[in-house]
């Protein structure tokens, strides 16, 4: 396990958030978005069956194509995602979480809980933070 200050360099391991340096801060940005929650939810309810691409697009309003590519193209990188895909015309192309990507559920599933919770206190605080900004 690394101190704060001391670089998390070496394979395997324990990051350190406050080194500037340490790849857990890479790794939080991409863990971190709208996009690989939701798949990461997506893939879990459907565990542990595999999804096809284009279900998961159709599970996930909003997202585009690109985005969903490049969430996938990341999570299967850091091993939160297997990809498995048939060499048909058009190539058919499956996902599932690893339990590397179940262990992830888990903890999004805590941080999406509170946000659902708390959003009516959030658009509160938003709401008279823009008012206060309106007046002056």
């Amino acid at each position: 396990m690394t101190t704060r200050g001391a670089p998390a360099t070496g394979r395997g391991v324990r990051g350190d958030l406050f080194d500037p340096q340490c790849p857990t801060r890479q790794l939080l940005d991409r863990i971190g978005t709208k996009w690989t929650s939701m798949v990461v939810r997506t893939l879990a309810d459907a565990a542990p069956d595999e999804v096809r691409f284009a279900e998961l697009g159709r599970r996930m309003p909003g997202v585009s194509q690109k985005m969903l590519s490049v969430t996938l193209r990341s999570l299967a990188r850091d091993g939160l995602v297997s990809r498995r895909v048939e060499p048909t015309v058009p190539p058919r192309v499956f996902y599932r979480l690893t339990g590397l990507g179940l262990s992830l559920e888990a903890a999004l599933a805590g941080l999406r809980t509170w946000a659902e919770e708390h959003m009516a206190e959030i658009d509160r605080a938003n709401d008279a933070t823009d008012r206060e900004l309106a007046e002056g």
